[in-house]
């Protein structure tokens, strides 16, 4: 199947971040990293996609810099795949993913993984977003502001 034409150099935030994370598998490969994955064949194991898949969207995470490659953190010859910082900015991305599919792609009682906090063991509350004054930030609060070409 062929590539569809790159966003890159899209005017628009969303087309360029779909560009690299809005693949099923690299988001999931993302999330897995949050979950604690670094090695290649953890990711594997997770998500039960073809290798090939898997290298080719490990590669272009990297070349994104959502990823680095770093040599195994117990000195075997392996090497690791950690998040950099642009890679840990995403986690705001796949926190309200996760709210979204609870709330819309479960049915009532349905069992479901939960995002707890680390220290105390409970679930983390449902995140909204704020304007500066506290008021909800939403579809009807905002608005996008189209670049004028000069």
């Amino acid at each position: 199947m062929a590539r569809q034409r790159s966003l890159a150099d899209s005017p628009c935030p969303i087309g360029r971040a779909v560009d690299i994370v809005g693949d099923r598998w690299a988001l999931l490969i993302v999330r897995d990293a949050f979950d604690g994955a670094r090695r290649f064949g953890d990711f594997l194991a997770s998500l039960g996609v073809a290798r090939n898949i898997l290298s080719d969207r490990l590669k272009m995470l990297v070349e994104a810099g959502v990823f680095e490659i770093a040599p195994a953190s117990d000195g075997s010859a392996y090497q690791e795949y950690v998040l950099t910082k642009k890679g840990e900015g995403l986690f705001p991305v796949v926190v309200m993913l996760r709210q979204w599919g609870e709330a819309n792609l479960f049915g009532s009682g349905e069992k479901h993984s939960v995002l707890v906090d680390r220290k105390t063991g409970r679930a983390v509350k449902k995140q909204t977003l704020r304007l500066d004054d506290g008021r909800p930030l939403n579809a009807a609060t905002s608005a996008v502001r189209k670049i004028q070409e000069p």
